[in-house]
């Protein structure tokens, strides 16, 4: 991988952030359309984006890679968690939920598959796609307690909607498939590809429509500069680390390192908003994050090689 494809690719999806940036700016895309936006993308284009990459020739080792990197992604989640319980102590509680959400919760599950599939094709989604299997069961049990604590949670409910969440059940349903090299009709096939390859741009378009509502003098400040320093380099050399340790190959290693590196996840805001949390703050992260990820993943993608 050469350094300038990375760069070609980031600058790439830039210009797709600027147009749903664009997009939201005309009121082309309100905030109704950006949380349905959201939700066609969680439950419908990333899923299909997920099983296309399992549509593949099983390949000697790639299971004993994939429980590698999911190795990996519990280490790096319990570290994440550790963290949490002394590093926001300081804060305000509204701001600290966001801080302890931001560190769970990286962009991943929206801007991960773009960059995975550019860099490594196919096979990228998928290690992408097992390496966040903790992430996602980390965020959507422990992450939203941050914010929901205390209003009567179903554990019993919790667990459904982990274990019922359409990337997951897009994983089981992909490697499935991926284990039995079963032939599925080409109908079935080529339209979960074609609604796969929408993965891209409307991911872009939803994070350019986070970036329009914020006014970005106001996003620098000691505390989103803190929290960026921690997301994009300290956290992905932690990652750099544990998979040395483990004995990743390549691409493997490129996959944990670029996910874990990935900016703030846009959920905190969306979050942080719907439970009256400190939601100006928790889009600020999101936004200062994601504009110095510019910089910081190219550099990750060639220390990583």
């Amino acid at each position: 991988m050469k350094l300038t494809d990375l760069f070609s690719l980031q600058g790439t999806l830039f210009a797709m952030m600027l147009v749903g940036a664009f997009l939201k700016k005309k009121g082309i895309v309100d905030d109704n359309g950006k949380r349905t936006l959201s939700d066609l993308c969680i439950k419908v284009v990333i899923p299909c984006n997920i099983f296309k990459s399992c549509l593949i020739e099983l390949q000697p080792g790639i299971f004993r890679t994939c429980g590698l990197l999911l190795v990996s992604g519990m280490i790096l989640q319990g570290v994440a968690l550790i963290l949490n319980r002394f590093m926001f102590n300081r804060y305000p509680l509204q701001r600290k939920k966001v801080l302890q959400y931001c560190t769970l919760v990286p962009m991943s599950g929206f801007l991960g598959n773009p960059i995975a599939e550019g860099l490594y094709g196919p096979v990228g989604i998928l290690y992408t796609s097992i390496f966040l299997i903790p992430m996602r069961i980390i965020m959507w049990s422990v992450g939203t307690t941050y914010f929901v604590a205390g209003e009567g949670m179903d554990k019993k409910k919790v667990i459904k909607n982990v274990l019922t969440h359409p990337c997951l059940v897009a994983i089981y349903l992909g490697l499935i498939c991926m284990v039995t090299q079963v032939q599925l009709p080409k109908v079935l096939t080529e339209t979960v590809r074609y609604i796969g390859n929408c993965n891209s741009a409307l991911t872009m378009f939803i994070v350019g429509t986070i970036l329009a509502d914020v006014k970005l003098p106001t996003i620098v400040s000691k505390d989103t500069l803190f929290y960026s320093v921690l997301r994009l380099l300290l956290l992905p050399a932690a990652a750099f680390g544990v998979g040395k340790l483990l004995g990743l190959d390549n691409i493997s290693l490129g996959v944990s390192v670029l996910m874990t590196g990935m900016p703030a996840g846009a959920t905190a805001a969306i979050f942080a908003a719907r439970y009256d949390s400190d939601a100006p703050f928790a889009t600020k992260c999101v936004v200062m994050s994601t504009l110095l990820s510019m910089l910081t993943l190219p550099l990750w993608g060639w220390l990583v090689g």
